[in-house]
């Protein structure tokens, strides 16, 4: 009873520790931090992709981005190489594959360094940093009795007259005294310099993501290169020289395509160019040229949207066909009155076209002016062909939306393109015969156009001597006076005459 009641004295009296002792607020906060980290855990362990505990190579195999790495690469193989989808893939599913490689290693260390240090703070640390509280309490008020007798010694050393008795005494309290403090202190040291795991969690996602963007940014130049050396690419949105660049040809193969199906089965259709088509099938047509599929046969019997298509090929360059750089000069050359001066001056700028311009330019004006010989049947005459295609061929670099622009230039178009397509022959001297429409597609095979030099007679000229000069000669050749040299045979083509 004595020993408690001291016990009691003690606690009433204690010196070092009282505010460790009195305060409980302690014992909550201790307990707020073990919450917070369990749930901090349960957490971050639900936003890895991988099996917690798992080896090295199970968790990579488990993980979605192998999965689709997988997918990818297989599905690469089975398109083949002859395809850009399959080297894509093949190419985009390695890339996965060493995403996912990434991140295992990524999460194995967000499992070493922060999951384990946090379960183990949350489960093992803290509950025993509250049981060496209360043991705390009890070496501080150990430390306290310990202390008070040694005192207590102390002075009865100066009033006592044992005094070497008292002090051998004192001195083994004192070292009760310094014992026990030991312990108080070693019981106190917190552990918070340990737990610096949330820095080390966005240290780690910053070296993940650069690592991962390290690999991106590798893969994306193999990429492009392999959409830059693909052959069937975009036409329609396509500078014409790139188009023909990328794919080999002379003449753009939207035109040529609609232009050889028309060539079938168009020619004699009321209104072509003027009515519209479907905008369903239109759009499906401008897809399946885009893609460069000869797979048009659906196509055959709809010319509107051959026309269609090709009208929107045109108007979807980013450069007018008769091209920006010559607007001026070819506004000038519609405003002379005299109409013989007018066609020279036409045919002069005309002969100042870029090589790939005006050879699709010719072949386009030797078709409509094929076009326009059946009128009777199918209404188009050169004016009217003119008038509907014009815009398409020739539009100021302005401001201004597409009504705008074809409203200020319309009037002044129809001058330009009706005459050209009035003497196609004059301005093109050059004959053509057509080959049929499955050739399109395989320009390796065979030439889908002939070119046939015109024959330079004494009297009707219709070119200077010197035509290899750069733009050819001056034109002196009345309308009309053409003459073609025949001999070339040609019975496995169709010939546009």
């Amino acid at each position: 009873m004595k020993k408690q009641f001291n016990r009691m004295k003690q606690l009433a009296n204690q010196t070092v520790g009282r505010q460790v002792l009195n305060t409980l607020s302690i014992e909550r906060r201790m307990e707020l931090v073990r919450v917070v980290s369990h749930n901090t855990h349960k957490k971050m362990v639900s936003c890895l992709q991988g099996h917690i505990g798992a080896d090295a190579e199970k968790r990579h195999k488990k993980l979605p981005l192998t999965s689709l790495s997988q997918a990818m690469v297989e599905g690469g193989n089975q398109l083949g190489e002859d395809s850009l989808i399959g080297k894509m893939m093949e190419v985009c599913g390695e890339a996965e594959n060493r995403l996912a490689s990434e991140l295992m290693l990524h999460e194995l260390q967000i499992e070493k360094d922060v999951l384990d240090p946090l379960s183990q703070l949350a489960e093992v640390e803290i509950p025993n940093i509250l049981k060496q509280r209360k043991q705390l309490a009890k070496l501080v008020l150990d430390y306290d009795s310990a202390r008070a007798r040694w005192l207590q010694a102390t002075k009865s050393i100066i009033s006592g007259t044992n005094t070497q008795a008292l002090t051998a005494k004192a001195d083994l309290l004192k070292e009760e005294v310094d014992e026990a403090m030991n312990k108080v202190e070693l019981c106190k040291v917190t552990k918070e310099n340990r737990f610096f795991f949330y820095r080390i969690l966005l240290d780690a996602q910053a070296d993940y993501h650069r690592k991962s963007l390290t690999v991106l940014e590798s893969v994306l130049p193999t990429i492009q290169a392999q959409q830059d050396s693909w052959m069937e690419k975009p036409a329609f949105g396509m500078a014409l020289d790139d188009h023909l660049k990328r794919s080999g040809r002379e003449i753009a193969l939207p035109m040529e395509a609609c232009v050889m199906m028309l060539l079938e089965t168009g020619m004699k259709e009321e209104g072509l160019f003027r009515i519209a088509a479907g905008a369903s099938k239109l759009k499906k047509l401008k897809a399946a040229l885009d893609c460069s599929t000869s797979q048009l046969e659906e196509f055959y019997s709809d010319p509107h949207a051959v026309a269609g298509a090709l009208k929107s090929y045109l108007r979807e360059l980013p450069e007018p066909l008769m091209t920006y750089q010559l607007y001026d000069e070819w506004i000038q050359a519609s405003s002379v009155s005299d109409p013989d001066k007018r066609l020279q001056a036409l045919w002069l700028v005309c002969d100042k076209l870029p090589k790939s311009n005006k050879n699709n330019l010719r072949y386009l004006v030797k078709f409509l002016a094929k076009l326009a010989l059946e009128s009777e049947v199918n209404k188009m005459t050169p004016s009217n062909i003119a008038i509907v295609l014009g815009p398409n061929l020739l539009w100021a670099k302005t401001e201004g939306s597409l009504a705008e622009m074809a409203a200020a230039t319309s009037v002044h178009v129809v001058s330009i393109v009706e005459p050209i397509i009035q003497h196609a022959d004059w301005f093109f001297p050059e004959g053509m015969f057509w080959f049929s429409s499955a050739a399109v597609f395989n320009p390796t095979s065979l030439p889908l156009f002939v070119v046939i030099t015109p024959v330079v007679l004494e009297g009707l000229v219709v070119r200077t001597a010197d035509t290899s000069q750069q733009g050819g000669g001056r034109r002196e050749a009345r309308v009309g006076d053409m003459y073609w040299k025949r001999g070339i045979k040609a019975k496995s083509i169709c010939s546009v005459e």
